[in-house]
């Protein structure tokens, strides 16, 4: 009878951490948009902490992380792993963070979304959009498969991932590319860890700004991606956390992005931390302050925690 049980309990014990399990999918099928023949292979190395940093990303996925279906709220968050538009940190702006939304609940898709390449992308500036329209698109018509809400999908992102993310906040109204569904690729809400958001010259990071658009881009094309200057009424709810002494990323990039939100009337919540510097992913050293129980905070007074 004791093994019986002991049976049951190693049984019950492994399903309820199924949420750890991830299976990843293609975001297209056929052929990739803004792709073009090359010798350009994905890279994979390991970090001096044991973290993965994937660089020349051909095939964009998703890894899903699902909670137990027991836990699932219905909320889900696309997340895009940080790197300058040059490499992704996968594993500390990415897998970890997924793992911690599925305590909440919460479904997580961790995007490995193109990094601008001349080589393999006819326009590389549109690439990584693409892929997080895509991935958006993608969520919302499968919702009922990963027993999510389809107008509780979100997009998180960290340093460049941020920009990312904030872009595909500011910049659905017209999907870029060619033969797009009707599917919404608006998010419902953004969570911007220490967010790239500005390409001005005060407030860019030069890699992202560089890899994105080039060393010498246009005054357009700059204004285009300073996305301070796109948040409209529509932008969806925001969420933002940055240190005040990040020396990659001036702090001043959130400060710009909630202003513009104060002045269209969206709401946004707010945390700087006066230490931490660039890139802590979940853990700022520097302080006790959780921002992911503020995370978890924010997302339940907006109701994403309601089953």
């Amino acid at each position: 009878m004791k093994k019986l049980l002991l049976v049951a309990f190693l049984l019950s014990a492994s399903s309820s951490m199924l949420f750890a399990q991830n299976q990843i999918i293609p975001i297209y099928t056929g052929t990739i948009p803004d792709s073009k023949p090359s010798d350009v292979k994905e890279t994979s190395i390991k970090v001096a902490d044991g973290t993965e940093r994937i660089s020349n990303v051909v095939q964009p996925s998703l890894s899903i992380y699902l909670p137990p279906k027991e836990k699932a709220n219905g909320t889900a968050v696309i997340i895009c792993p940080g790197g300058g538009y040059a490499r992704l940190s996968v594993d500390n702006e990415g897998r970890e963070v997924a793992k911690r939304l599925n305590e909440m609940g919460v479904a997580a898709f961790v995007l490995k979304y193109r990094l601008p390449n001349d080589q393999s992308q006819p326009d590389k500036s549109i690439a990584p959009l693409l892929d997080a329209q895509q991935s958006l698109r993608l969520v919302r018509e499968q919702a009922a498969k990963y027993n999510v809400n389809p107008n509780r999908i979100g997009i998180m992102g960290f340093s460049a991932g941020g920009h990312l993310a904030s872009t595909a906040g500011t910049h659905f109204e017209k999907p870029v590319g060619q033969n797009v569904s009707a599917t919404s690729v608006r998010p419902d809400f953004l969570v911007l860890l220490y967010p790239v958001i500005s390409f001005s010259e005060e407030l860019k990071h030069g890699g992202s700004r560089d890899n994105l658009i080039g060393k010498t881009p246009s005054a357009e094309q700059t204004k285009l991606y300073s996305n301070e200057l796109q948040v409209t009424a529509q932008t969806p709810p925001t969420f933002l956390v940055h240190a005040q002494d990040d020396k990659t990323v001036p702090v001043r990039n959130s400060i710009v992005f909630y202003e513009a939100c104060t002045r269209q009337g969206v709401l946004a919540e707010m945390h700087l931390y006066p230490k931490g510097g660039h890139g802590f992913g979940m853990h700022n050293k520097t302080t006790k302050d959780d921002w992911v129980e503020s995370l978890q905070n924010w997302f339940d007074a907006n109701g994403w925690l309601v089953k």
